[in-house]
């Protein structure tokens, strides 16, 4: 098996963990809960293997994914009431499959020899679409374009940490492990320590 592989598998599971969160607060039944977690679990990896033309979208090719997906969804819907925070608990989970997703899509672009800013692109894709799947269609403010918060800008600087760890020849586990720890470094800066980007604001028209 190999580390894009093993990293899909990773992303797979943390973010059907996170969709089945969001289920859990959006009180849906058993069927809810596999439908969000399957769509929060591959929804990332669907978009990125459609937009790079894969021969098949890694999840047709190795249903596993599905059935794993399904059986988080099917844990946590027994035990989401032992969560004191479930919000809490979602966001975090959704730190950590967004590091793990970014570097997911980031080794797919590489290994297919995609250019710099494909591989950068897919890793934002990847890390960022499956949770804007599931938060929309729980009705939620997607947490990719919630104000003040680095998601995308995070996911974005793992890409390209990735990029200049291959550039400077690091073996493929540090290239996805710096990939991971930068992600979720600056995520969880701006979980914990409200680390955010500069945003626009509107002035008042000049005289």
């Amino acid at each position: 098996m190999t580390w894009v592989a093993l990293l899909d598998y990773a992303s797979v599971i943390v973010f059907a963990l996170s969709g089945a969160l969001a289920a859990s607060r959006a009180q849906l039944d058993l069927v809810g809960f596999s439908f969000i977690a399957c769509l929060t679990a591959v929804g990332g990896g669907t978009i990125r293997d459609v937009l790079l033309g894969r021969d098949f979208i890694f999840w047709v090719q190795d249903p596993t994914y599905i059935v794993i997906a399904v059986v988080v969804a099917t844990v946590v819907f027994f035990t989401a009431h032992l969560v004191e925070s479930r919000q809490n608990t979602l966001l975090w989970a959704d730190a950590v499959a967004l590091s793990v997703a970014v570097a997911a899509g980031v080794g797919v672009a590489m290994k297919l020899d995609q250019p710099a800013v494909i591989i950068a692109l897919m890793g934002v894709s990847t890390g960022c679409f499956g949770g804007l799947m599931r938060d929309v269609v729980c009705n939620e403010v997607p947490l990719v374009l919630k104000h003040g918060q680095l998601y995308a800008s995070a996911a974005l600087a793992g890409a390209i940490a990735a990029i200049i760890a291959r550039e400077l020849a690091l073996a493929p586990v540090l290239v996805f492990a710096t990939c991971g720890s930068i992600t979720f470094i600056l995520r969880a800066g701006s979980l914990w320590w409200g680390w955010s980007l500069p945003v626009y604001k509107s002035r008042p028209p000049r005289n």
